[in-house]
């Protein structure tokens, strides 16, 4: 990889994959945001990636933080379907999926598809819904197909899951079963803004004088050129010793004291796609530790559990990742 230094010393690469496009696609889908979203830059750029890599993200946070608003505006910078379920105790996986009517005209059954079948699907509050409406996403975000009365139907790309829970509210909710959660790449935790964010939300709030906010947002990105963008991020060059530094740190969270269940194999394919992305997306098309490690806390909240006597202890899941990626050594 050649290189050349200019005199502020920085240092720009000859890259051999134009990713010109990826980065203007990129830059205007977070200029296009930033109209309406205030700050939430790195929710925003964990949204990007996980589009990028065919991933799926569960969004994390108390109400009223704009998960929902961004996650709806997110999905109308793509010319794409848009899709919302609100997900309730009382929702069977036919309000999902869809189901079979019987036809006069033909007199036979029908499928009528149900609001998954779409491109950028929202699930709101996902943590409302029973176990046997969870365990109907299980094939879909997985295969991206589903398979009613011994017929399957294929997903249409892009397809995409933003799914967003209240982690304070438990009153009426279940716990997500493990096996989904491993089909999300990305566990966003999204925080309180900070002081000056809070004014600038007050101010735009005030100057668009009732305006909705999905009116200022523009569609960016077609699905030909997303899938383009896509067929980069894959040829994005990775070393050996980057692989092995991934396995590595995937494999101490399988026999750490303070863990009770480790990261998967799936784990580590999610971290190496979405470091892939985050080169991309930063004008690489090689990958460094650095990509990894911006991978590692996102990938892995979902999908490590601490052991009881750690979470009494308020320890956090990125607590270990942390003392985990600090305890393995960085490549050079």
């Amino acid at each position: 990889m050649e290189s050349t230094e200019n005199e502020n010393n920085d240092i720009h690469f000859n890259n051999r994959i134009d990713l010109e496009s990826l980065k203007s696609a990129v830059a205007n889908i977070k200029k296009e945001l930033a109209q309406v979203i205030v700050g939430q830059e790195n929710f925003i750029e964990l949204l990007i990636v996980a589009l990028l890599v065919d991933g799926h993200a569960l969004i994390e946070g108390v109400p009223g933080v704009a998960k929902t608003i961004t996650a709806k505006l997110f999905a109308k910078t793509l010319k794409t379907e848009f899709s919302r379920i609100q997900f309730t105790p009382d929702l069977m996986p036919s309000d999902i999926l869809g189901t079979s009517i019987f036809s006069a005209k033909t007199s036979d059954f029908e499928f009528k598809k149900g609001p998954i079948f779409s491109n950028i699907i929202l699930i709101d509050e996902i943590n409302r819904a029973p176990a046997k409406t969870q365990a109907a996403l299980f094939e879909t975000m997985e295969e991206r197909q589903v398979t009613m009365d011994g017929v399957t139907y294929q997903m249409d790309a892009p397809f995409m899951v933003l799914a967003t829970q209240n982690p304070i509210e438990q009153e009426g909710t279940y716990a997500l079963p493990e096996a989904q959660l491993d089909r999300f790449i990305f566990k966003i935790k999204v925080d309180y803004p900070t002081v000056e964010e809070e004014v600038l939300i007050l101010q735009t709030h005030h100057e668009r004088k009732g305006a909705r906010p999905q009116e200022k947002i523009n569609g960016i990105l077609d699905p030909i050129e997303l899938a383009d963008i896509k067929k980069k991020i894959q040829e994005v060059i990775v070393e050996p010793k980057i692989i092995d530094y991934i396995a590595q740190v995937i494999t101490k969270t399988r026999n750490h004291p303070h863990l009770y269940l480790g990261g998967s194999p799936r784990a580590s394919i999610a971290t190496l796609n979405a470091a892939k992305a985050f080169a991309a997306i930063n004008g690489r098309d090689f990958v460094t530790p650095q990509d990894v490690k911006n991978a590692l806390v996102p990938v892995l909240n979902h999908r490590v559990i601490l052991t009881p006597e750690r979470e009494m202890e308020g320890m956090t899941t990125e607590n270990v990742v942390q003392m985990i990626t600090e305890s393995v050594e960085i490549p050079r």
